[in-house]
């Protein structure tokens, strides 16, 4: 149930009689709606497309034809390093999107723009302004003096120009390349191709411009750093040399070994310490060695020296020969011959000498020791001393160091500034461009805009939006009820029947006389419906009304008659609306007697009916119209004339006045079974019908359900299958049986 149907009071839907389980009409597609509603308001929806193409065509045909003249350039990425020239290109990274983002904003920039009117010089070109629409209005930098403007107002006219320029150029970028293309639209071909072409120049020269000026801003700051550092570096050393001076630290100059080895800077101590060092391990070793030589002496001439002394071996051979002479001679003389005594003479002397020689050897190797010992022990004193010079040397030298370190750091910064100096330098030499030309802009020879077919087109699809747009906000503003299912789910009406619109200028009572007829067959529908809102059939009294007049009812409660009079049940058909009566017309009388005579106190009751035999049943008129019907209506006398009918007839049927404005139908459907409500399609908002329901609400008035008359189905929502069962089995009258 939907919210118009939830504003209802809660009584009245409760009020639904019990009813044969049907089948709930199933909801129609969206797209089914959507074509309902195209179907309902095509005319609109295609007024709407014509008036669109029609606009369309008439703007294209105004429009000034443009020309888009288009240049092609690529832009490469750029190396950091513009010294080392590598031959393998960097990989694509978020950088380089970062790179080409910046190249695309830069090609958009408004000192472009202003740089390109400039060389092209259309700053003072009144012909470029008036190209564009632009005249300046009152602004004094655009007054004319003879034909030219002036001077004073050039920087304004330098960014109109540029504004122009840049409202006309497009920079689309080719997907997935370098290339990008500069697109300059304006009503003059040559020009265009003129501004496609100086801007993808000056574009290069501002890329060149911006580096060398980039180049002279680090030159510039690497010069003042140099010169700091040059000065740090001057000041570190002075402190140094002062400092060395001071505590007379004395350092030898770095050397290259003969192996391509630098030697790092050393003091004359250290180096002292170390020659000194080395004299006195090689002093401790010629002290050892000749101790053990002069150990070796003193056992007897078993020394070495004297074992390898050439004159003492001389000596020894000689006396190993005289020895052997004299012991040959003593075989044949005696020891008292003087050869003998001569032989052990020259061995006696032999012996003198080789002792002599022995002794001198000895004395020798004393010496050398004592002279070894005495080295070393001065070397070893000169060792201790500068031993001690060292250590002092040491610790003078750690400032020393500190100020050598700092020297070294200022050496180093000041170095690597020089270098980075030099290789801007090279590099501002170079002027790397990573732009380049691709294709220059030709003097286009067809106007790019306006499109007829594309302009068509679009006003085409904007035309059907529009209508669109349009069909729904009339479906919206539609407050009509179009189908049967609508009572259900706007007013929470149950849904007795729909009745078909009878032909223009038709009398429902022909077609009530003709059984064949849709509109017979339609009110037999709602008969069998009505027969199970109560638990004894068919209400045997009910009114039938409407929110307003000629929304059906009359006809309504002729039907109703009419088809249960045909049913076999004695009928009568009470005409309640005193304010304008009709039932009298359908039997042809006038309305002097009836429902009025009763409530104003008259007993006879058959003098007020009349017989409608051609539809089989009893009819009372309205009577004489009272000056006020609500009064006659307030008391029981209606009451009590539907008593005294149902002792009579079967059923009772009043044809009650329409609820809206009027206090009759409440107090009629006060007296009755239920009411039958009868609501006109297309022809009544579903807000008017909800306030009446209210007010019948208000009466404690029962309502059985809803007939939904004049009810078109190509007018509907859904548009089919509420009239197959009034048409099925008639051909029209003009086909062959």
């Amino acid at each position: 149930m939907n919210i118009l149907a939830q504003d209802l009071p809660s009584r009245l839907v409760a009020a639904e009689p019990a009813r044969p389980a049907q089948m709930e009409l199933e909801a129609p597609s969206l797209l089914q709606q959507y074509l309902r509603i195209a179907k309902r308001w095509k005319w609109a929806i295609i007024g709407a497309v014509v008036a669109a193409v029609i606009a369309g065509a008439v703007v294209t045909l105004l429009m000034t034809p443009k020309y888009t003249a288009t240049s092609v350039i690529e832009i490469s990425r750029e190396s950091d390093q513009v010294t080392q020239f590598q031959g393998v290109e960097r990989e694509a990274s978020i950088a380089d999107q970062e790179f080409y983002q910046t190249q695309y904003g830069l090609l958009r920039a408004r000192s472009l723009a202003e740089r390109v009117a400039t060389q092209l010089r259309l700053v003072d070109d009144p012909t470029f302004f008036e190209l564009f629409g632009h005249d300046g209005g009152d602004d004094p930098a655009f007054q004319q003096t003879s034909g030219r403007f002036r001077a004073e107002g050039r920087a304004t006219r330098q960014r109109e120009a540029g504004q122009i320029l840049l409202d006309n150029v497009s920079i689309e970028p080719t997907r997935l390349s370098r290339l990008v293309s500069i697109r300059f639209t304006s009503a003059d071909p040559t020009f265009s191709a003129r501004v496609a072409n100086a801007w993808s120049q000056a574009f290069i020269e501002t890329n060149l411009e911006r580096k060398v000026q980039a180049t002279a801003y680090g030159r510039e700051a690497l010069q003042r750093q140099l010169t700091e550092y040059k000065q740090r570096l001057d000041e570190s050393q002075r402190q140094l040399v002062n400092y060395a001076s001071e505590q007379q630290i004395i350092n030898l100059p770095a050397q290259s070994g003969s192996d391509g080895l630098v030697t790092q800077e050393r003091s004359i101590v250290a180096d002292n310490l170390a020659t000194l060092n080395a004299a006195l391990t090689r002093a401790t070793a010629d002290r050892i060695q000749a101790e053990a030589r002069f150990r070796q002496a003193g056992r007897g001439g078993a020394s070495m020296e004297a074992l390898s002394n050439e004159a003492i071996n001389g000596l020894r051979q000689r006396r190993a020969e005289r020895a052997a002479e004299y012991q040959q001679m003593l075989v044949r003389f005696e020891p008292g011959y003087p050869a003998a005594q001569a032989l052990q003479e020259q061995i006696t002397q032999l012996d003198r000498a080789i002792a002599r020689e022995e002794a001198r050897v000895s004395g020798a190797s004393e010496a050398e020791y004592r002279q070894a010992v005495e080295r070393e022990n001065a070397l070893a004193q000169r060792v201790n001393a500068l031993k001690g010079e060292y250590l002092d040397l040491r610790r003078r030298s750690i400032q020393y160091n500190v100020y050598q370190q700092e020297v070294d750091t200022n050496r180093a910064l000041y170095d690597a500034l020089l270098q980075r100096f030099k290789e801007i330098g090279v590099a501002g030499g170079i002027g790397v461009n990573n732009v380049a030309i691709v294709d220059v802009a030709d003097v286009p020879q067809r106007p790019s805009s306006p499109r007829l077919l594309l302009n068509l087109a679009i006003s085409l699809l904007a035309g059907l939006a529009l209508g669109a747009l349009l069909a729904l906000a009339l479906e919206q503003l539609d407050d009509a009820i179009s189908d049967p299912a609508e009572l259900q789910r706007r007013l929470g009406l149950p849904l007795l029947g729909s009745v078909p619109k009878v032909e223009d200028g038709g009398d429902p009572r022909d077609a009530l006389l003709d059984r064949k007829s849709e509109l017979f067959d339609a009110y037999i529908a709602v008969q069998t419906n009505l027969a199970f809102t109560t638990e004894h059939g068919v209400p045997r009294s009910f009114s039938v009304t409407s929110t307003r007049p000629a929304e059906g009812k009359s006809t309504t409660s002729l039907a109703l008659a009419t088809t249960l009079a045909r049913a076999g049940k004695k009928v009568i058909l009470v005409d309640g609306d005193m304010r304008s009566p009709s039932v009298h017309h359908l039997g042809g009388v006038d309305h002097d007697r009836g429902l009025s005579n009763f409530l104003a106190g008259e007993e006879d009751i058959g003098s007020l009916t009349f017989d409608m035999a051609d539809l089989g049943f009893t009819a009372m008129s309205a009577g004489p119209i009272p000056p006020n019907a609500a009064e006659l209506l307030t008391g029981a006398r209606l009451g009590e004339l539907i008593t005294r009918l149902l002792k009579t007839y079967d059923h009772v049927i009043i044809d009650s006045p329409p609820v809206m404005g009027l206090a009759d139908a409440p107090l009629i459907a006060s007296r009755v079974e239920g009411v039958i409500y009868a609501v006109e399609s297309h022809g009544i908002r579903s807000a008017q019908v909800k306030t009446a329901l209210n007010r019948l609400m208000a009466a404690n008035a029962r309502v059985f359900g809803g007939v939904l008359t004049k009810f078109e189905s190509r007018r509907s929502h859904y548009g089919y299958g509420y009239d197959y069962g009034y048409s099925y089995g008639r051909e029209p009258a003009s086909k062959p049986a």
